[in-house]
């Protein structure tokens, strides 16, 4: 049910393929060669911001008995730690600020505000996950390892539970990330050892003490009899910084169209063809330039999986050029507005609470994902389609695919029909 020959599947020739990663290595050298001055102003000032932020937050907890006080302390900590993990700590330890030779904002040197250790998040997150992007079995980040997002995850009974385990890890999401390297799961399965995993536990536990000390016994203990309005308040910021990094990282990764591959697809994948896949496995929301900014621009998630070292503050105008090439060689660019992606991504998480036999739509077409089989099943699709350029100039590829297989898709009255037992009629508008 993923894709296994992203050359087929994307209708592309192997000319296209090329053409299109030449294309995009020229965007990077454009963009690499015009970095400056004005990108240095752009870091060092959010982080100046940054940093006045959660002086203001923290001293406005030193009063937190007073609501007044509470809530501002809350949402200046709140908004402080954003941008700490996001716009900043994220993106420096992508390395997109190595370039200026700061050895203060550097990839090696960054320490971000987080329980996670930055050594073993640069490990899962910059290697695993942006090399091995959404290939089953090989990137974690498809599901975390506990929320079922694609049906090639076979169904068990704690699948029921998803809901409870989605809006646990929302909450949790800064804990789940720092004992995710650990690898506690492999323990578990016997697939490793205490010895194996022990020096990344330990490492965790001491990153983890010294934030548990920091918001939740020195900051409080500052405050004086305003201890415990204090602790409440930082954990209170930890939480909601929790809750929009998972909406944020979610709406990149499962919304609908967003597509898996397999490691037969990754076997022989080249350079070009890595770009591709990492333009079909991501999505954008839309957005201004606050909500660019609290995203850590994540809402440019393609643009940052094609050029995840790229300055941050970049992403949205190369933006432009990117969904100008999808446009031009019928490519679907997976974009649509915030909520509406965070939506596709609950309804997902819900509808695979249950075991596949119970879903109406088609194994290969389903929203949340599709394979090769989806066009060699349904040649009503795949004869309206071709590769490359008809005699016209005009293109019929995988974006107009997307579109026609959708429409094959059970309507809710079809779903009913399926569960009744009824079969329902398949017809292409």
């Amino acid at each position: 049910m993923a894709i296994d020959n992203i050359q087929a599947y994307s209708h592309l020739s192997d000319e296209d393929i090329r053409e299109i990663g030449a294309r995009l290595d020229a965007i990077k050298a454009e963009y690499e060669a015009d970095l400056g001055e004005k990108d240095v102003r752009y870091i060092k000032g959010l982080i100046r911001t940054q940093r006045y932020m959660e002086a203001a937050g923290r001293a406005s907890l030193l009063m937190s008995h007073k609501k007044p006080f509470w809530f501002a302390g809350v949402a200046l900590l709140s908004l402080s730690k954003i941008l700490e993990n996001l716009e900043i700590g994220h993106n420096v330890m992508h390395g997109q600020w190595d370039w200026m030779n700061d050895p203060e904002i550097h990839s090696t040197t960054w320490e971000w505000d987080n329980v996670c250790p930055s050594s073993q998040w640069m490990h899962t997150h910059n290697f695993t996950h942006h090399k091995y992007t959404n290939i089953l079995g090989m990137d974690d980040d498809v599901g975390y390892g506990i929320l079922r997002v694609t049906r090639d995850r076979k169904w068990k009974t704690m699948h029921a539970f998803q809901p409870i385990v989605n809006v646990t890890l929302a909450s949790l999401f800064e804990w789940a990330v720092g004992f995710y390297d650990v690898e506690l799961g492999k323990l578990a399965a016997g697939r490793a050892t205490w010895k194996d995993i022990s020096p990344k536990f330990w490492e965790t536990v001491r990153k983890a003490g010294t934030q548990g000390l920091r918001d939740y016994v020195l900051f409080p203990a500052l405050s004086g009899k305003n201890f415990r309005h204090t602790l409440t308040a930082n954990a209170t910021a930890n939480v909601i910084r929790s809750v929009w990094a998972y909406a944020v990282i979610f709406c990149g990764h499962f919304p609908d169209e967003a597509e898996t591959f397999t490691k037969e697809q990754y076997k022989n994948e080249t350079h070009d063809e890595w770009y591709l896949r990492q333009m079909l496995g991501s999505a954008n929301f839309r957005g201004g330039k606050i909500l660019t900014i609290l995203s850590g621009n994540l809402n440019n998630q393609v643009e940052h999986h094609i050029f995840p070292d790229m300055p941050s503050n970049r992403l949205s105008e190369i933006g432009t050029k990117v969904e100008a090439l999808c446009k031009e060689y019928d490519l679907p660019y997976n974009t649509d507005s915030f909520p509406a992606q965070l939506l596709k991504v609950q309804k997902t998480l819900l509808k695979l609470t249950l075991p596949n036999k119970y879903l109406a739509a088609d194994r290969d077409n389903a929203p949340e994902v599709r394979s090769n089989a989806a066009f060699t099943k349904y040649p009503e699709v795949e004869n309206q389609l071709h590769v490359g350029k008809d005699d016209a100039g005009n293109r019929a590829g995988l974006r107009t695919g997307l579109k026609l297989l959708k429409k094959l898709r059970p309507t809710v009255l079809q779903a009913v029909q399926h569960f009744s037992g009824r079969t329902p009629q398949r017809t292409l508008a």
